[in-house]
């Protein structure tokens, strides 16, 4: 369903609009005919999913700015809604809209572990850590239904093969009967992304993402079953919610974190426009002072994709954010020890037997 280009928020979305992907021939917009037509005229807006068979599972790349090669996207498009997300432009190969078809238009790949079986049981292949959730939350709620991210991760046990895994969803507490014993091993680490602790911010900005106090009970859980947990205080959006940053590390560090990270605010192609619709609509008194400390960190644009800067930004809030940080980090004592990402095991992995397998003499 083609959506109009709204002018008010849809309940339980994150974009204000739909608007074409920079790859459409041609773009569309609704003007205000004077017939007043609201939400209520328009039929609900539904999730949908596709299935999507690819050839390959493992993505890799070559980024000096994240401690992994490699990584597992089970889902394309994500329903949580989060109008900042930067892997919004992603949906603009498929044909899709980064707005509103993001979060409702979704792809799933429910051979994700045949196809990860397949690879990890190459004679070539090296092990490395495997980052799930790098793009799109792999605990979404369509994961309930579907099942792909424990699937893969059921795969990777059996392999002994090193993960880490990043969500903002607690539906990753189903699957710590497959995490603790692979935390206990030195097998795997767990991301856990709270944005901000106000509740009216956080319906706004990441509206079908599970509560800030869920992410914390998910952290002190995790982290009781002997799972090593990350806090990302991500994104930090100036004026927005950057002043939560050591409330936010404190109350994870309080459930149980003993690592922190975070993420300035990125905004590659669509998403600029995406997210200053989103301003205009729910904070409209805020919009130009928000964009203004956004383009202090960027250099004087909305975004600047360079290495090294794209995560953390530039200028002197910038700067401040990042001395805040490791302030915070060292009073609360995070960070003491390797990434997780960098302190897994490798040397354990293992090709098991398949049936039919000649049995080792030794």
């Amino acid at each position: 369903m083609d959506y109009p280009q709204l002018a008010w928020p849809i309940k339980g979305r994150g974009a204000v609009t739909n608007r074409s992907g920079r790859f459409e021939p041609e773009s569309r917009e609704t003007l205000d005919d004077g017939w007043e037509l609201d939400d209520a005229d328009l039929p609900p807006l539904r999730t949908t999913v596709t299935f999507e068979r690819p050839k390959t599972i493992i993505a890799r790349n070559t980024s000096p700015d994240i401690p992994y090669d490699r990584s597992i996207n089970p889902y394309r498009g994500c329903e949580h809604g989060c109008v900042y997300c930067y892997a919004r432009p992603s949906h603009a190969y498929l044909g899709l809209s980064p707005g509103l078809d993001f979060e409702s238009r979704l792809l799933a790949k429910p051979e994700a572990a045949k196809l990860l079986e397949q690879e990890l049981s190459k004679p070539g292949y090296k092990p490395q850590v495997i980052n799930i959730g790098a793009n799109t939350d792999p605990y979404q709620p369509v994961e309930r239904r579907h099942k792909i991210t424990r699937q893969v991760l059921e795969v990777l046990s059996r392999f002994n093969h090193p993960v880490t895994v990043i969500t903002k969803s607690d539906l990753i507490c189903r699957d710590i009967d497959i995490l603790a014993p692979m935390a206990e091993k030195g097998l795997a680490a767990v991301g856990v992304s709270v944005t901000t602790l106000d509740p009216k911010l956080a319906r706004a900005l990441e509206p079908r993402a599970p509560r800030a106090d869920k992410r914390l009970a998910a952290i002190r859980t995790l982290s009781n079953a002997g799972v090593p947990v990350t806090v990302m205080a991500a994104p930090m959006i100036p004026v927005l919610n950057d002043a939560e940053l050591e409330r936010v590390l404190e109350a994870a560090a309080e459930a149980g974190a003993t690592g922190a990270g975070y993420i300035l605010l990125r905004l590659p192609l669509e998403l600029k426009d995406l997210f200053m619709e989103w301003l205009r609509t729910h904070v409209p008194d805020m919009a130009d002072h928000v964009l203004s400390q956004v383009r202090e960190t960027r250099g004087g644009g909305l975004y600047d994709s360079e290495f090294k800067t794209r995560m953390k930004g530039t200028g002197q809030r910038a700067g401040l954010l990042a001395r805040r940080f490791d302030l915070a980090c060292k009073r609360l004592n995070l960070n003491n020890e390797r990434h997780p990402a960098l302190g897994i095991d490798t040397s354990q992995f293992r090709v098991p037997p398949q049936p039919g397998d000649q049995l080792r003499l030794l």
